[in-house]
Order: structure tokens, then C-alpha cells, then sequence
């Protein structure tokens, strides 16, 4: 195809754009509606797998120490547990320090301190705080650690994080699922959208068809047409997602509470998913319209 020839394409597709612009912006505010839908669970879900992940990350399994063990003894096991593949944490913390916390929880009255009370017997062991870095090797890193010498005892979260692991797997099912269902249904309500829109211009096709334009000169303006229809529909929607999912972010970080805490503190950033948003709707406008529409319009050829 000339340059010319493509240029004037280009311009016919536009000026159609024009002359039929009620359609236009139908089917422009349908595809940009579809793609809020779709942008809002997909943001939705991936805050709640964050959240569920934050929540994940939080496990502790304390590890008791033999009392009595020397220092070269206490070394050689933090040396030990800090071996095991998997394990991303170790913090060892003292029978004194033990004392200090459980004084400071149970906030006795000022004439009583738990500390003063044990100060020459305290009756806690020393132990490690392990953290590993995936609940799914939970399982296979416990019995390591109870093999390591001077270990007596554990106390780990392995019941919860088999719950935990079920409820994160249901939520990213669940919250992929949607996004799924909700572009699946946009592409049908799009598609019909476009046939209606290409309906309403079949004499115009097959006026031109009559005059001995070709498949390929009257495709190519609706092409473009689709095309433009599709990218304005992703540039609109990327804003108002972007722009509305910025908002909520400095709203939450600015409404915190217990609750909030607890899940994390915060909203997945902005600057990790955009570029994700713009491309997906970018490529679902530049495929659902520009081919939707060119392929729409087959059987009207046939004149």
C-alpha cells in the first residue's frame, strides 16, 4: 500500500469516526466501562493476595534451648538453624529478655514487678524466633530444627498455616476468577456492541463494495476506527483507574487503624500495577475493536 493511499485511509477512518459519532461514543463508553470493571477486580484481587501474603509473611516459630547451654553450645545451634534451607530469620532472645516482655504485658501495678520478683531465678528458657520465607515448607523445616542438639521444643503456627495456605489459594482463585468472568462477559457485550454499530452501516459498505472498492480498501477505515475507538477507551480508562486508585491509596494511608495494621498497613503502589493497567487496556482495546471491527464487517461484503 502507498503511503498515500494509507494516509488517506487513515483520514477516511477518522472522518467516519466523525460522521458517526453517536455510535462512536456508544461503543466507546460501553469498552471503557468493561475496562473499570475489569481494572477494579484485578486491582481488587491483588490487594487481597497481598494482604493474605502480608499475613503469611507474620509466622513465628520459637525454638527452646536446653538450659544450660554455653555460649559455643548456643552458637553452634544458631549456626545450625541458620543452615536449613528456607529459613530467612533468627533472632535469639534471652531468658532475661523473656522476662522483660511478659513484665511489660502483664502491666502489673507500680509495686509489683515481675522482674524484680524472678530477678535471681528466672524461670523461662532462652530461644530463637525463626522465620521462614514460605509457609509451604513449613512442614519439612520443623523436624530439622527439633534434630538440631540443644533444642528441646517448638512452638509453631503448622494447623494455621495449612489454613492459611487454603484460604490464600480460594481468595487468588476467587479473585482471578472474577477478573476472568467480568472480561469474558465485557467482550461479549463489546463484540455485540460493534456488530450493531457495523449493522448500522451496511449500505454504506455495500455502496462502496458496488463501486469496485476492494475487501481490503473498505476494511482498513473501520480498522482504524476500531483501532482509535479502542486506544481512547484505554487512555480514558487508564486515567480514571489510576487516578481514583491513587486517591483510595492516600485515603487508606491516611485512615489507619488496627485493622489496617493488621493486613499490612498499606495498599499495593500504584507504580507496581499501572504499567500493567495501560498495556492490558491498550491491548484489549487495540484487539477487541481494531480486529473486532474489521472482521465484523465480512459478511456485508458479500454484495
Amino acid at each position: 500500500m502507498r503511503f498515500s493511499s494509507f494516509t488517506y485511509l487513515v483520514g477516511q477512518g477518522w472522518h467516519n469516526m466523525r460522521a458517526n459519532r453517536l455510535m462512536t461514543f456508544a461503543s466507546m463508553g460501553v469498552l471503557t466501562v468493561c475496562m473499570l470493571l475489569v481494572g477494579a477486580a484485578f486491582l481488587v484481587g491483588i490487594n487481597i493476595d497481598a494482604m493474605v501474603e502480608y499475613i503469611g509473611e507474620q509466622n513465628q516459630t520459637i525454638v527452646y534451648l536446653q538450659d544450660g547451654l554455653t555460649e559455643e553450645q548456643t552458637a553452634a545451634v544458631d549456626s545450625a538453624i541458620r543452615a536449613i534451607p528456607g529459613v530467612v530469620g533468627v533472632t535469639y532472645v534471652s531468658p532475661e529478655e523473656v522476662l522483660q516482655r511478659y513484665d511489660s504485658e502483664l502491666q502489673l501495678d507500680s509495686r509489683t514487678s515481675l522482674a524484680a520478683a524472678f530477678a535471681d531465678d528466672i524461670p523461662f528458657d532462652a530461644n530463637y524466633i525463626v522465620v521462614v520465607d514460605d509457609l509451604k515448607n513449613l512442614s519439612g523445616i520443623l523436624p530439622q530444627l527439633l534434630a538440631i542438639d540443644g533444642v528441646t521444643d517448638l512452638r509453631s503456627p503448622l494447623e494455621l498455616s495449612e489454613v492459611f495456605l487454603s484460604l490464600q489459594r480460594a481468595i487468588t482463585y476467587a479473585g482471578y476468577g472474577m477478573v476472568g468472568v467480568l472480561a469474558l462477559v465485557s467482550i461479549v457485550i463489546i463484540n455485540n456492541t460493534i456488530r450493531i454499530t457495523v449493522f448500522s452501516r451496511r449500505k454504506e459498505i455495500g455502496i462502496m463494495k458496488l463501486v469496485g472498492a476492494t475487501n481490503g480498501f473498505i476494511r482498513f477505515p473501520f480498522f482504524v476506527e476500531g483501532v482509535t475507538s479502542g486506544l481512547l477507551s484505554a487512555a480514558i480508562a487508564s486515567g480514571i483507574i489510576c487516578g481514583a486508585y491513587y486517591a483510595l491509596i492516600r485515603w487508606y494511608g491516611e485512615h489507619q487503624n488496627n485493622i489496617t495494621q493488621m493486613f499490612g498497613g498499606s495498599l499495593v503502589p500504584l507504580q507496581e500495577v499501572w504499567y500493567i493497567l495501560v498495556v492490558a487496556f491498550a491491548a484489549f482495546g487495540f484487539v477487541l475493536c481494531g480486529i473486532g471491527t474489521a472482521t465484523s464487517i465480512r459478511k456485508h461484503l458479500n454484495v
